[in-house]
């Protein structure tokens, strides 16, 4: 079916990529590449990046925070399911306190399929908090289908908002900020109320930093760049965008502010990837 028009709230979905995602799932019919991919060994390994990170004030017998990041799931015929099976089995064996999910669950558009898939998924960690963010890609499509197979899977969808963690980390606020160039941030709105001394920020893309910088945030968790997806061995990744060709994937210190920024999972325009593995990570507050 030719997609002309976002089906979304997101901004940026012009004719031009309505046609190629057209072309792409004609192209990807039957779900071809996820099947091949599946059949591939090394294409269906995720690494755990993990990072302690020392933010939390001394307290006698409070144990060290552990979020668990995932980003860019891209359900659809570009991405292997057994890739994401096992990615969400290493965050299920992690043990996190707090599931973070970066944006950018689906490829086209959000189905019942999909949606029951992304369910399934984040319903398989067992972590007492699950806060979501949206992509653009999800912005592009149904939403709303995303979000609540998000809910159905555990996870607290939140835009433009903080959440308090509870004790023993309840120091700890987590800032929920929309997609940079395809939502609406309002940093003021999600900064404001937060009374905790630390804040972590979750948002899709490396372009929300200008909003952030400045805020007293100890850390910003992201996704989108896919690592470049097509990156060299070098480490440039020229299809990134944007900030995203600064800060492609890893750990970075910008002032007082960590930027971690995850290769993520899936795939999106290509089936395939080259020197970009797909990763989560463990990030160890302490």
């Amino acid at each position: 079916m030719l997609k002309l028009r976002c089906t979304g709230r997101g901004r940026g979905f012009s004719r031009v990529r309505g046609i190629t995602e057209t072309v792409q799932q004609i192209g990807y019919s039957f779900s071809w590449p996820a099947r091949v991919l599946d059949r591939i060994p090394a294409a269906t390994r995720v690494q755990v990046i993990e990072h302690r990170l020392p933010f939390l004030p001394g307290r006698a017998g409070r144990p060290p925070l552990r979020i668990g990041f995932a980003s860019d799931l891209h359900i659809g015929p570009m991405t292997s399911p057994a890739l994401l099976a096992n990615a969400f089995r290493r965050l299920a064996d992690a043990s996190v306190d707090v599931l973070a999910l970066g944006g950018d669950y689906v490829s086209f558009e959000a189905d019942p399929d999909v949606a029951d898939r992304i369910a399934a998924l984040v319903a398989s960690v067992p972590a007492p908090v699950k806060l979501a963010v949206l992509g653009n890609h999800d912005l592009w499509a149904r939403h709303e289908v995303i979000e609540r197979a998000l809910e159905r899977g555990g996870a607290r969808v939140v835009c433009n908002a903080a959440v308090r963690l509870a004790p023993p980390h309840d120091d700890v606020s987590i800032v929920c900020l929309d997609e940079p160039w395809t939502g609406n941030i309002d940093a003021d709105a999600a900064f404001v109320p937060i009374g905790t001394p630390i804040k972590i920020v979750l948002v899709h893309a490396p372009e929300a930093l200008p909003a952030v910088v400045g805020r007293g945030a100890h850390l910003m968790m992201c996704g989108h760049t896919h690592g470049g997806q097509l990156a060299t061995p070098w480490g440039k990744a020229p299809m990134a965008r944007r900030l995203g060709r600064r800060w492609p994937h890893g750990l970075h210190r910008i002032d007082d502010l960590h930027l971690f920024v995850s290769r993520g999972l899936g795939n999106s325009i290509l089936p395939l990837r080259a020197f970009a593995p797909p990763d989560v990570a463990l990030l160890v507050i302490e």
